[in-house]
C-alpha cells in the first residue's frame, strides 16, 4: 500500500510542475517573464500557492528548474526513442550531446524563443552554462582533448561558454537551421574534428 501511495504523490508532484512550466510558458506568449508575477503562474496553472512554493522558492528559481530538468533528461545514462529525436543509439559526444538539447529546445521552440527575446534571456543563458557546466565536470570523456597544462575549469567553462554562444546564436535566427546543422558547426570548430 505504501509504494501505491508514494507512486501516487510523485505522478502528483510531476503533474504539479508540468502544470506550472506550462503555465509560464503560456504566459510567456502574452507578456515578458519580468512583467509576470507568481500569481499570475499559479492562476494559469490552476495551482496553489503552497504548491507552487513546494516546488519553486521563486519565479526565477521556476526558470533555473525549466533549465534544469533539460540537463536531468540529456545526461540520462539511458536514452530512448522521442517524438522528435532518438539519441538512444548514438554515441556521446560533445556534439551529441549539443545535438540533443537543441532538439529539447526546439520542441519547445516558442518558448524558448520567448524566453530568450525577453530582458530575462541573461538570466536563463546563465543557468544554462552552470548546467552545463555541472554535466561536463560529471562528464570529462565529452570534453575534447585539449593542450597539457589548462585548467579542467577554464576548459570547462570555456567550452560551455562556446554552447551557450551557440544556443544565443540559433534562437537569434529563430532555429533556421536543424539541430545536426548547428552540432555539425560546432563539431567544425573543436581540435580534432
Amino acid at each position: 500500500m505504501r509504494v501505491t501511495e508514494d507512486k501516487k504523490y510523485d505522478r502528483r508532484q510531476r503533474r504539479s510542475r508540468s502544470a506550472v512550466f506550462a503555465a509560464l510558458a503560456r504566459l510567456l506568449r502574452k507578456k515578458n517573464f519580468e512583467e509576470i508575477t507568481v500569481q499570475e503562474i499559479i492562476d494559469e496553472a490552476d495551482v496553489g500557492r503552497s504548491t507552487f512554493y513546494a516546488h519553486f522558492e521563486t519565479k526565477d528559481g521556476l526558470l533555473r528548474e525549466m533549465c534544469r530538468s533539460i540537463f536531468d533528461h540529456v545526461l540520462e545514462e539511458h536514452q530512448h526513442r522521442e517524438a522528435s529525436h532518438d539519441f538512444s543509439l548514438r554515441s556521446r559526444t560533445l556534439p551529441e550531446l549539443l545535438c540533443h538539447i537543441l532538439y529539447h529546445l526546439q520542441d519547445e521552440k516558442e518558448e524558448m524563443l520567448d524566453i530568450l527575446r525577453t530582458g530575462s534571456a541573461g538570466l536563463f543563458l546563465r543557468y544554462f552554462a552552470e548546467n552545463l557546466s555541472a554535466a561536463l565536470q560529471e562528464s570529462p570523456e565529452l570534453l575534447p582533448r585539449g593542450k597539457d597544462g589548462i585548467p579542467e575549469g577554464y576548459r570547462i567553462r570555456m567550452i560551455a561558454g562556446g554552447i551557450v554562444e551557440t544556443v544565443r546564436w540559433w534562437a537569434e535566427r529563430r532555429m533556421e537551421y536543424s539541430p545536426e546543422q548547428v552540432a555539425g558547426f560546432y563539431a567544425a570548430l573543436l581540435p580534432g574534428e
